[in-house]
Protein backbone atom coordinates (compact mmCIF):
# COMPACT_ATOMS: atom_id res chain seq x y z
CA UNK A 1 0.00 0.00 0.00
CA UNK A 2 2.95 2.35 -0.45
CA UNK A 3 1.75 5.58 -1.79
CA UNK A 4 -1.67 5.52 -0.64
CA UNK A 5 -2.70 8.43 1.60
CA UNK A 6 -3.86 7.52 5.16
CA UNK A 7 -7.29 9.48 3.77
CA UNK A 8 -7.77 6.92 1.23
CA UNK A 9 -7.07 3.62 3.92
CA UNK A 10 -9.26 5.34 6.28
CA UNK A 11 -12.58 5.72 3.96
CA UNK A 12 -11.68 2.23 2.52
CA UNK A 13 -11.70 0.70 6.24
CA UNK A 14 -14.66 2.79 6.91
CA UNK A 15 -16.53 1.64 3.88
CA UNK A 16 -15.56 -2.09 4.55
CA UNK A 17 -16.49 -2.04 8.16
CA UNK A 18 -19.94 -0.41 9.02
CA UNK A 19 -21.89 -2.79 6.15
CA UNK A 20 -20.12 -5.25 8.36
CA UNK A 21 -21.62 -3.78 11.52
CA UNK A 22 -24.63 -3.71 9.90
CA UNK A 23 -24.77 -7.42 9.12
CA UNK A 24 -23.39 -7.70 12.34
CA UNK A 25 -26.40 -6.36 13.92
CA UNK A 26 -28.72 -8.32 12.15
CA UNK A 27 -27.50 -11.81 12.95
CA UNK A 28 -26.62 -10.73 16.36
CA UNK A 29 -30.61 -10.44 16.72
CA UNK A 30 -31.37 -14.11 15.85
CA UNK A 31 -29.60 -14.81 19.03
CA UNK A 32 -31.31 -12.33 21.53
CA UNK A 33 -32.61 -14.96 24.08
CA UNK A 34 -28.72 -15.88 25.54
CA UNK A 35 -26.01 -12.65 24.36
CA UNK A 36 -22.94 -13.82 23.78
CA UNK A 37 -20.24 -11.70 25.93
CA UNK A 38 -19.23 -8.58 24.04
CA UNK A 39 -15.61 -8.72 24.25
CA UNK A 40 -15.63 -11.78 23.03
CA UNK A 41 -17.78 -11.21 19.79
CA UNK A 42 -15.42 -8.38 19.20
CA UNK A 43 -12.55 -10.18 19.38
CA UNK A 44 -13.55 -12.49 17.33
CA UNK A 45 -14.58 -10.22 14.45
CA UNK A 46 -10.90 -8.18 14.60
CA UNK A 47 -9.51 -12.05 14.64
CA UNK A 48 -11.63 -12.46 11.22
CA UNK A 49 -10.09 -9.49 10.13
CA UNK A 50 -7.03 -10.38 10.45
CA UNK A 51 -7.21 -13.63 8.82
CA UNK A 52 -7.29 -11.97 5.77
CA UNK A 53 -3.49 -11.59 5.80
CA UNK A 54 -3.68 -15.38 6.72
CA UNK A 55 -5.52 -16.29 3.89
CA UNK A 56 -3.49 -13.93 0.89
CA UNK A 57 -0.01 -15.61 1.08
CA UNK A 58 -1.47 -19.05 0.69
CA UNK A 59 -3.38 -17.87 -2.28
CA UNK A 60 -0.33 -16.33 -3.57
CA UNK A 61 1.84 -19.41 -3.07
CA UNK A 62 -1.30 -21.52 -5.28
CA UNK A 63 -1.34 -18.57 -7.79
CA UNK A 64 2.13 -19.25 -8.39
CA UNK A 65 1.85 -22.60 -9.35
CA UNK A 66 0.37 -22.18 -12.39
CA UNK A 67 -2.89 -24.21 -11.33
CA UNK A 68 -6.08 -23.50 -14.19
CA UNK A 69 -8.49 -20.73 -13.07
CA UNK A 70 -11.33 -22.91 -12.16
CA UNK A 71 -8.95 -25.02 -10.06
CA UNK A 72 -7.65 -21.93 -8.29
CA UNK A 73 -11.15 -20.52 -7.51
CA UNK A 74 -12.08 -23.73 -5.66
CA UNK A 75 -8.77 -23.70 -3.87
CA UNK A 76 -9.35 -19.78 -2.59
CA UNK A 77 -12.87 -20.53 -1.55
CA UNK A 78 -11.11 -23.50 0.25
CA UNK A 79 -8.07 -21.79 1.51
CA UNK A 80 -10.66 -18.80 3.21
CA UNK A 81 -13.54 -20.83 4.18
CA UNK A 82 -10.66 -23.21 6.61
CA UNK A 83 -8.63 -20.13 7.78
CA UNK A 84 -12.24 -18.78 8.54
CA UNK A 85 -13.18 -21.77 10.38
CA UNK A 86 -9.38 -21.69 12.39
CA UNK A 87 -9.15 -18.54 13.77
CA UNK A 88 -12.92 -18.84 14.98
CA UNK A 89 -12.25 -22.21 16.11
CA UNK A 90 -9.02 -20.83 18.32
CA UNK A 91 -10.52 -17.34 19.56
CA UNK A 92 -14.34 -18.49 20.33
CA UNK A 93 -15.28 -22.03 19.52
CA UNK A 94 -12.88 -23.43 21.59
CA UNK A 95 -13.73 -20.83 24.70
CA UNK A 96 -16.58 -21.54 27.64
CA UNK A 97 -18.47 -19.21 25.74
CA UNK A 98 -19.41 -21.24 23.39
CA UNK A 99 -21.82 -23.26 25.61
CA UNK A 100 -24.97 -24.41 23.38
CA UNK A 101 -25.57 -25.59 19.46
CA UNK A 102 -26.57 -21.58 18.26
CA UNK A 103 -23.03 -20.45 19.91
CA UNK A 104 -21.56 -21.80 16.87
CA UNK A 105 -22.95 -20.53 14.17
CA UNK A 106 -22.99 -16.89 15.44
CA UNK A 107 -19.53 -16.83 16.15
CA UNK A 108 -18.36 -18.45 12.78
CA UNK A 109 -20.52 -15.29 11.08
CA UNK A 110 -18.95 -12.61 13.85
CA UNK A 111 -15.89 -14.48 12.25
CA UNK A 112 -16.71 -14.18 8.70
CA UNK A 113 -18.44 -10.65 8.37
CA UNK A 114 -14.49 -9.66 10.36
CA UNK A 115 -12.97 -11.28 7.64
CA UNK A 116 -15.56 -9.69 4.93
CA UNK A 117 -14.97 -6.25 6.05
CA UNK A 118 -11.90 -6.01 6.00
CA UNK A 119 -11.73 -8.01 2.14
CA UNK A 120 -13.87 -5.09 1.01
CA UNK A 121 -11.80 -2.36 2.77
CA UNK A 122 -8.97 -3.73 0.24
CA UNK A 123 -11.11 -4.11 -3.41
CA UNK A 124 -12.61 -0.17 -2.12
CA UNK A 125 -8.88 1.02 -2.00
CA UNK A 126 -8.44 1.51 -5.55
CA UNK A 127 -11.86 3.21 -6.68
CA UNK A 128 -11.35 5.71 -3.88
CA UNK A 129 -7.93 6.47 -4.99
CA UNK A 130 -8.36 7.30 -8.35
CA UNK A 131 -10.97 9.71 -6.91
CA UNK A 132 -13.84 7.40 -8.99
CA UNK A 133 -16.82 7.59 -6.23
CA UNK A 134 -19.35 6.06 -8.34
CA UNK A 135 -17.61 2.58 -9.20
CA UNK A 136 -16.54 3.02 -4.77
CA UNK A 137 -20.11 2.88 -4.64
CA UNK A 138 -21.28 0.43 -6.71
CA UNK A 139 -18.36 -1.60 -5.45
CA UNK A 140 -19.66 -1.19 -2.11
CA UNK A 141 -22.88 -1.94 -2.77
CA UNK A 142 -22.82 -4.82 -4.29
CA UNK A 143 -20.32 -6.55 -1.67
CA UNK A 144 -22.53 -5.46 1.19
CA UNK A 145 -25.36 -7.42 -0.86
CA UNK A 146 -23.25 -10.02 -2.53
CA UNK A 147 -20.07 -10.77 -0.65
CA UNK A 148 -20.84 -9.89 3.00
CA UNK A 149 -23.64 -12.57 3.13
CA UNK A 150 -21.77 -14.97 0.99
CA UNK A 151 -19.19 -15.13 3.75
CA UNK A 152 -21.63 -14.82 6.43
CA UNK A 153 -23.98 -17.61 4.96
CA UNK A 154 -21.03 -19.90 4.46
CA UNK A 155 -19.61 -19.42 7.42
CA UNK A 156 -22.59 -20.15 9.55
CA UNK A 157 -23.10 -23.63 7.58
CA UNK A 158 -20.10 -24.89 9.28
CA UNK A 159 -21.16 -23.59 12.26
CA UNK A 160 -24.77 -25.04 11.75
CA UNK A 161 -23.34 -28.82 11.33
CA UNK A 162 -20.98 -27.88 14.78
CA UNK A 163 -23.70 -26.86 16.47
CA UNK A 164 -26.06 -29.87 15.04
CA UNK A 165 -23.37 -32.33 16.49
CA UNK A 166 -23.55 -30.80 19.88
CA UNK A 167 -24.78 -33.38 21.82
CA UNK A 168 -23.05 -36.05 19.75
CA UNK A 169 -20.19 -38.24 20.10
CA UNK A 170 -16.22 -36.72 19.29
CA UNK A 171 -16.15 -38.77 15.79
CA UNK A 172 -19.58 -37.14 14.86
CA UNK A 173 -18.78 -33.94 15.34
CA UNK A 174 -15.31 -34.38 13.06
CA UNK A 175 -17.79 -35.85 10.16
CA UNK A 176 -20.09 -32.96 10.60
CA UNK A 177 -17.58 -30.59 10.68
CA UNK A 178 -16.01 -31.54 7.18
CA UNK A 179 -19.63 -31.79 6.07
CA UNK A 180 -19.96 -28.13 7.15
CA UNK A 181 -16.46 -27.20 5.53
CA UNK A 182 -17.48 -29.48 2.13
CA UNK A 183 -20.89 -27.20 2.09
CA UNK A 184 -19.51 -23.98 2.57
CA UNK A 185 -16.30 -24.51 -0.09
CA UNK A 186 -18.80 -26.00 -2.47
CA UNK A 187 -21.51 -22.53 -1.49
CA UNK A 188 -18.22 -20.05 -1.86
CA UNK A 189 -17.29 -21.77 -5.20
CA UNK A 190 -20.28 -21.69 -7.26
CA UNK A 191 -21.16 -18.28 -6.03
CA UNK A 192 -17.32 -17.38 -7.21
CA UNK A 193 -18.15 -19.27 -10.41
CA UNK A 194 -21.19 -17.17 -11.12
CA UNK A 195 -19.69 -13.82 -11.12
CA UNK A 196 -16.64 -14.74 -12.74
CA UNK A 197 -18.32 -16.58 -15.91
CA UNK A 198 -21.34 -14.37 -15.41
CA UNK A 199 -23.59 -17.51 -15.95
CA UNK A 200 -27.09 -15.47 -15.52
CA UNK A 201 -28.05 -12.12 -14.32
CA UNK A 202 -26.56 -10.78 -11.09
CA UNK A 203 -30.24 -11.00 -9.69
CA UNK A 204 -30.10 -14.32 -10.11
CA UNK A 205 -27.14 -14.91 -8.56
CA UNK A 206 -27.98 -12.83 -5.10
CA UNK A 207 -31.52 -14.77 -5.07
CA UNK A 208 -29.69 -17.82 -4.91
CA UNK A 209 -27.54 -16.38 -2.32
CA UNK A 210 -31.06 -15.16 -0.59
CA UNK A 211 -32.56 -18.67 -0.61
CA UNK A 212 -29.16 -20.07 0.95
CA UNK A 213 -30.05 -17.02 3.85
CA UNK A 214 -33.53 -18.15 4.05
CA UNK A 215 -32.53 -21.49 4.62
CA UNK A 216 -29.77 -20.40 7.13
CA UNK A 217 -32.48 -18.77 9.72
CA UNK A 218 -34.30 -21.56 9.38
CA UNK A 219 -31.72 -23.82 10.54
CA UNK A 220 -30.89 -21.32 13.08
CA UNK A 221 -34.28 -21.66 14.57
CA UNK A 222 -33.54 -25.60 14.95
CA UNK A 223 -30.22 -24.89 17.03
CA UNK A 224 -32.37 -22.79 19.44
CA UNK A 225 -34.55 -25.22 19.84
CA UNK A 226 -31.69 -27.90 20.92
CA UNK A 227 -30.30 -24.90 23.04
Amino acid sequence: MAGIEFKTILFALIGGILPALLWLWFWLREDNRRPEPRLLVLLTFLIGMISVFLVLPVQRLFHGLGLNEDMLTIIWAGTEEVIKFLVVWAIALNSKAADEPVDFAMYMIVGALGFAALENALFLIDPIDLGDSTVALITGNLRFLGAMLLHAVSSASVGIMLGLSFYRGWIAKKVYLLLGLGGAITLHSVFNFLIIRNDGSLLNVFSLLWVVTIIVLLMFEQLRRMS
